[in-house]
């Protein structure tokens, strides 16, 4: 059993120019990897607007899915759908294509997220759905998991870029000076940033999935 997430562009019809969209995802996505290498199959994208990627486990894809949307620059983000189950590959003549309960499952949860975004929370953003035959410890840490991401995602959803990108710098070990520095401000500054967005308890929550501190 594996994770597999499928993420797709939030409002990809309306961005002014979907190729430069498409190289700062790439970009992000690679980073990402860079600072914290999570995942087993990184995001690659496959179809239209959509991309897929596999993890190991379901704290190594939050973490890294949480990453993502805080490097993102306003404009540009992603909606991700995340399945539990097992995953195989269908050889055709364009190659391999993704197949599995796991994948069914992350394709259902895409359609909660859409469906939850347009209605009453409209910066939900990620969802998981396990495929049948999940044990009831994990059909409770997805519900567990679900509750948590609907908070995470409306603190997310509220920082600015700025504030993002502070969030990420400190969860990837950056000091507060340094990113003072970068952001060409002060360190208090930074500090009185972090704390009005709710940064600590996303980068607590991190630690909480890395199994660190709670």
């Amino acid at each position: 059993m594996v994770i597999a997430v499928l993420a797709d562009i939030v409002g990809s019809r309306k961005l002014d120019d979907r190729t430069a969209a498409q190289q700062v995802l790439d970009e992000t996505i690679a980073q990402v990897e860079a600072d914290l290498p999570l995942a087993a199959q990184s995001l690659t994208p496959t179809v239209g607007d959509e991309q897929q990627g596999v993890y190991r486990d379901l704290g190594d894809a939050l973490v890294s899915l949480l990453m993502i949307q805080l490097r993102l620059p306003d404009g540009i983000g992603f909606r991700f759908g995340v399945g539990v189950g097992e995953v195989s590959a269908v050889e055709s003549v364009h190659g391999e294509l993704a197949d599995g309960p796991g994948w069914y499952a992350a394709r259902a949860a895409i359609d909660i997220v859409h469906a939850r975004e347009g209605r009453a929370i409209p910066r939900a953003r990620t969802w998981i759905v396990g495929a049948p035959g999940q044990d009831e410890v994990m059909d409770s840490t997805i519900a567990a998991s679900n509750a948590y991401l609907l908070v995470r995602d409306e603190l997310v959803g509220a920082m600015s870029e700025r504030e993002r990108r502070l969030t990420y710098g400190r969860l990837i070990g950056r000091s507060q000076h340094e990113l003072a520095d970068e952001e060409g401000i002060s360190q208090p500054s930074v500090s009185k940033s972090l704390r009005s967005a709710g940064a600590a308890a996303v980068l607590e929550g991190v630690a909480v999935l890395r199994g660190g501190s709670a």
